[in-house]
């Protein structure tokens, strides 16, 4: 049975590839291996905010046995003020999630779509979160029925996941597009279907992280939504040793799993 710790890492391995080709577009690069620097200049293993946000939701449950929302935004901001939930502080943050936090409300105007409350979904799939619950979270930074929705549809994927159903029978329709149909901005649906794209069109983790790494433009993000995935399908097994060991601040995020 797949458990949140293979979810987790799946996401902060993948999204730790992405990060230093963030922003840069499809076939101008290639990425083969976990590195450091670029984009963002951090060192090799490195996760964003992606991983963060969703050690902040993971803690949260751990210390509650519920989801408190008030208790998640709350670790949301301590993130955003003081570095929180980070190995060696903030670096990336997305505009909605930082506007919404300074507000003290999330935002809800179509233009307020992006894939800021997506990109920390899937491991709240090992919780008993209802769907009302899951729109809540999502609504601390992305409030339109756009966003919620993505998030609610995004965990009963990963549930559907978790209980043997194969990244084909969850993709849907989604699988059979050509790589050309398939965009990786930071629009919540460009993302939503990325990372079922990746997941459904590849064989092993490795394969799907660097797939979704090699869409461009977001990719630490589209990388963290469909690792979580992959870790699902995969487990933490499944997941290249050599990227687990390159990996930054594994002690921060076990001491957050439940």
């Amino acid at each position: 049975m797949p458990t949140l710790r293979d979810c987790v890492y799946g996401q902060a391995v993948a999204d730790a590839l992405g990060v230093p080709y963030e922003f840069r577009p499809r076939g101008s690069f290639r990425c083969t291996d976990m590195v450091g620097h670029g984009s963002h200049n951090k060192p090799t293993g490195t996760w964003s905010d992606d991983t963060s946000m969703t050690l902040a939701i993971c803690d949260s449950y751990r210390e509650l046995g519920c989801i408190g929302v008030n208790d998640i935004r709350g670790r949301f901001v301590r993130w955003y003020r003081e570095g929180a939930y980070t190995v060696d502080g903030l670096f990336d943050v997305g505009n909605a999630t930082r506007e919404a936090l300074e507000r003290g409300h999330g935002l809800t105007g179509e233009w307020d779509n992006g894939n800021g409350s997506l990109m920390r979904t899937v491991p709240l799939a090992f919780t008993d979160a209802t769907d009302d619950e899951v729109r809540a979270v999502s609504a601390i930074t992305h409030a339109n029925p756009t966003s919620t929705e993505a998030c609610v549809a995004m965990v009963h994927i990963a549930r559907d996941l978790i209980a043997s159903a194969s990244p084909a029978d969850v993709a849907g329709d989604i699988a059979a597009r050509h790589v050309d149909e398939i965009r990786s901005t930071g629009f919540v649906c460009h993302t939503f279907d990325a990372a079922l794209w990746c997941l459904a069109n590849t064989s092993s983790y490795a394969e799907c992280a660097l797939a979704a790494v090699n869409l461009g433009d977001d990719t630490d993000t589209t990388a963290a939504v469909a690792g979580a995935l992959a870790g699902i399908v995969y487990g933490i097994e499944g997941i290249p040793t050599e990227w687990l060991d390159k990996l930054r601040g594994k002690d921060l995020i076990e001491g957050c799993l439940f």
